[in-house]
């Protein structure tokens, strides 16, 4: 990059600065699901947000409606241009048209495609990734989930600047905050998407100024976050009380955690785990103990909380137990096997 460029982006920013007091940026957002609302907000606040790109209208739910992202039914609110290209990679018009924006910066928050050199370098100050964990820990689609899943203590955010990897860009800034016992992956989400906020709107006017050297990542100590399916919510009730307890909140709301009752789909919604209990049954075993009804794991018991049979409403487990005798004692099975 030559200097002269450099002098001149500078150079707008200051008289942005001198003009309104602070460093007010035009920024183009990224980004599809709920993570991304506060970073939008956040943006549309403090500075010139003149686009939003989200992804395409879903059909989903019995009805097979169409359906808007989160982030564009926002968007929609503040009257803001949307973008919804179905391959930002290939869509030559969009790429045309973010140019035509002129935005000095693009901040991505979930937004769910990669993107390629030609998008990279539209912005001069960069496309700033705002990722749920503290990089390289858990690079990926569900580092939230991971993140519980592994029994972390603390996760965090990450402002990096993006590149074409998988979350493998330069670190801005980080943040971190702990995982409290009840955390779910919905609860930990919320409170990460704003902690990300609140660090953008913190950390950008700092980095539009030049004065942020980002700090390259230790791939040696990179781990993943693919992808979660469905069937990751099955229940091995082989495993420990503890992993169970950390694979329903991982999962929670989506794909939850279930097993089979009597054939039937049975997903546990809630429960905690007694890693110390020293009682005897085959995993699986439904039983009644002073702390209430559990399932016998292959270390510890666990505790459920809240349940519900395919076909019924979810219901607290005590109230479940009335209305289906036999319940206690009975072999809850795992799927697939």
């Amino acid at each position: 990059m030559c200097i002269l460029r450099v002098w001149a982006r500078r150079a707008r920013i200051y008289v942005l600065s001198y003009m309104w007091g602070a460093i007010v940026a035009r920024v183009v957002f990224l980004g599809t699901p709920h993570f991304g609302i506060p970073v939008l907000e956040a943006l549309v606040k403090h500075h010139d947000v003149v686009g939003v790109v989200t992804q395409p209208d879903r059909v989903s739910g019995r009805g097979r409606q169409r359906h808007a992202p989160p982030v564009k039914r926002v968007a929609q609110e503040y009257d803001l241009q949307i973008l919804q290209p179905a391959d930002l990679r290939r869509d030559a018009e969009t790429v045309r048209a973010l140019r035509d924006m002129r935005a000095d910066v693009f901040v991505i928050a979930a937004y769910g495609q990669m993107l390629r050199p030609e998008v990279l370098e539209i912005p001069p100050y960069g496309c700033i990734g705002v990722h749920a964990s503290l990089l390289p820990k858990y690079r990926g689609a569900a580092p939230v989930a991971a993140a519980i899943l592994h029994g972390e203590e603390e996760t965090g955010v990450t402002l990096m600047l993006t590149d074409e990897g998988m979350d493998t860009g330069p670190i801005i800034a980080r943040r971190s905050i702990p995982i409290v016992p009840d955390d779910t992956r919905e609860t930990l989400t919320r409170k990460l998407s704003r902690l990300g906020a609140a660090l953008l709107i913190e950390t950008l006017p700092a980095w539009l100024a030049g004065d942020i050297e980002p700090r390259e990542q230790d791939d040696d100590e990179a781990t993943m976050a693919p992808l979660i399916s469905k069937s990751d919510g099955a229940i091995d009730w082989e495993e420990s009380a503890v992993q169970i307890d950390r694979q329903i909140r991982a999962f929670t709301p989506w794909p939850g955690s279930f097993c089979t009752c009597d054939g039937k789909n049975f997903k546990i919604l809630r429960a905690h785990p007694l890693p110390d209990w020293c009682g005897e049954g085959e995993p699986g075993t439904v039983v009644e103990v002073e702390e209430g009804i559990g399932v016998v794991t292959g270390e510890g018991l666990l505790i459920l909380e809240e349940v519900q049979l395919a076909g019924r409403r979810a219901m607290e487990v005590e109230q479940f137990c009335r209305g289906r005798r036999g319940f206690v004692e009975s072999v809850l099975g795992s799927p697939g096997q």
